[in-house]
């Protein structure tokens, strides 16, 4: 059995409950999920359950905590700090895994990164951010590389064997379309003006669970 998969109650997350930290309608959490399991993101073990409001009965999903963490990244990342601390109430004495201490350091990074574009806008000199595009949550492939302990030059090449990179572009990487649609990743501009594919926490958790299924990287 997957050990990221916990089927015990005290282990799983309702997507009403993520509704309520992330502040989103519950409906919207709902069709979120959905279009990430049609994409076959999530993990196929998700469950639904339901619960009762006001007389009525409604659905919900269960989600282990990685699916919970995916969901975040996709529907508000910068909420995904609300969602770890409730997973650390609900499994205080379980260690996290390798790829939920992945998810951790990507929070705490992007909140370290928050931070500093607020000190840099406090400053005079904040015409920088009139031409370079704001990279909150956004990580280039070598920072990829660098969390699962592979080179970059690596990560690209099985990348280009799951076809992310479009063929098209000769001097730069470029995700293909499909890659960009789903959410995984955007295109942004360095600072000397020349494009540079970055990767979104949604796309991050996609290349690190494609890099477990094929054995690249263990769990």
């Amino acid at each position: 059995m997957n050990p990221l998969i916990n089927t015990t109650p005290h282990q799983m997350m309702t997507s009403r409950e993520i509704a309520d930290l992330c502040q989103k309608r519950h409906d919207n959490v709902m069709q979120v999920i959905r279009d990430l399991i049609s994409a076959q993101i999530l993990t196929p073990e998700i469950q639904e359950s339901s619960f009762e409001h006001r007389g009525n009965s409604y659905k919900c999903f269960l989600l282990n905590k990685r699916d919970s963490l995916v969901t975040v990244a996709r529907l508000s990342p910068e909420f995904t700090a609300a969602v770890v601390d409730r997973w650390q109430e609900l499994e205080s004495q379980r260690p996290p895994t390798r790829l939920e201490m992945a998810h951790m350091l990507v929070e705490a990074e992007t909140r370290c990164v928050e931070m500093e574009e607020k000190l840099a806008l406090a400053t005079p000199k904040v015409d920088y951010y009139d031409h370079i595009v704001d990279r909150t949550n956004l990580l280039n492939a070598t920072q990829v590389a660098q969390k699962v302990k592979l080179s970059a030059f690596a990560l690209n090449k099985f990348l280009d064997g799951m076809s992310v990179y479009s063929k098209s572009v000769k001097r730069s990487r470029a995700f293909q379309q499909w890659f960009i649609n789903k959410g995984y990743g955007e295109v942004r501009q360095t600072e000397n003006g020349h494009p540079q594919a970055m990767f979104t926490l949604a796309g991050e958790a996609w290349v690190i669970e494609k890099l477990i299924s094929a054995g690249v990287i263990a769990k």
